[in-house]
């Protein structure tokens, strides 16, 4: 008997979801609908990888050196196989290698999107509720960073990271050595966002009243603040996302980011990009249009979930 309140309630909180104005924006914009089933997709093939690459690209033992430069749908001349976007310089089935580059591209962009939404929603909400010498440091900080481009703070903190790894630790902490540096790169325009809203919601009367009945500061901005400031940094997330992935793939484009055994979508087109102007196009052009179509339906769905969470537009 005591399930039926609580399934009650989660159909109520979905009516109030379909009702929302929300979901009614959400379903009269074809772009929001076709880049959440293109974003979902994407993500779905990323992490159901095992079970849809046709074979482990990362895995030597199934390689074959045979089926290097297969063009795509065209039968290997040496061993008849045929695949479909093609194999690279290793005989990597290249459709099976961008469903796992992708797996690290998402882990990476999404983790560090966490990383600096942790950071600077903490830092925000420290500066804007408090005040004083701790938001001008914080603040100032935030300027100094703010005058250096986002991927030359990245490859500072990536290097000097990964200078202080283990040389023999340095393949396995590669990946969360590049979430740092992202993330640490990334959480200045969290923090800018929240501490502005903080300082408006902390003249306002609830807040008052919280202080009243002997809340502390720290209740008062997660418990009361925090709810309240979400909105926009939930766009800003979204937009970070594929920001993180570019910023990752550039990286490894240059050679500073996953490691080889690791291979994001950077890494792949980095690979491609030596065998361009020798005929073997498949190899840039495939994981180059999958890093597109990932950024692109993250930004889309960005775009709109800044007008839907805009009232003004309402």
């Amino acid at each position: 008997m005591a399930e039926l309140p609580v399934k009650a309630a989660e159909q109520s909180r979905l009516r109030v979801f379909l009702d929302s104005d929300v979901f009614y924006m959400f379903r009269k914009s074809p772009v929001a609908v076709v880049s959440t089933i293109v974003f979902a997709t994407l993500v779905l093939a990323a992490v159901f990888a095992p079970l849809i690459a046709p074979t482990n690209p990362f895995d030597p033992a199934s390689l074959n050196l045979m089926n290097g430069f297969t063009g795509p749908m065209a039968p290997n001349a040496f061993t008849g196989e045929s695949f479909l976007l093609g194999t690279d310089d290793q005989g990597r089935d290249v459709f099976s290698t961008i469903l796992y580059g992708m797996r690290v591209s998402l882990f990476v962009g999404v983790a560090a999107v966490l990383l600096a939404m942790v950071l600077g929603i903490t830092l925000g909400l420290i500066s804007g509720y408090v005040g004083g010498w701790t938001e001008t440091i914080i603040m100032r900080t935030a300027d100094v960073q703010l005058t250096f481009p986002s991927i030359l703070v990245a490859m500072l903190i990536f290097g000097v990271a990964k200078g202080i790894t283990p040389v023999e630790y340095r393949d396995q902490m590669a990946i969360w050595v590049l979430i740092l540096a992202i993330g640490l790169s990334d959480w200045v325009q969290f923090a800018r966002v929240v501490r502005g809203a903080t300082m408006v919601e902390k003249r306002k009367e609830y807040v008052e009243a919280a202080r009243l009945i002997g809340r502390t500061p720290y209740a008062i901005m997660l418990r009361h603040i925090l709810p309240n400031v979400l909105s926009p940094v939930l766009v800003i997330a979204t937009i970070s996302l594929a920001l993180a992935i570019i910023a990752e793939a550039t990286l490894s484009f240059l050679g500073v980011g996953a490691p080889a055994t690791q291979p994001s979508l950077g890494t792949l087109i980095r690979i491609g990009q030596g065998f361009l102007f020798s005929g073997e196009w498949w190899i840039l052009l495939f994981p180059a249009v999958t890093l597109l179509t990932l950024a692109l339906s993250v930004n889309l769905l960005g775009d709109w979930l800044r007008d839907a969470l805009n009232p003004r537009l309402r």
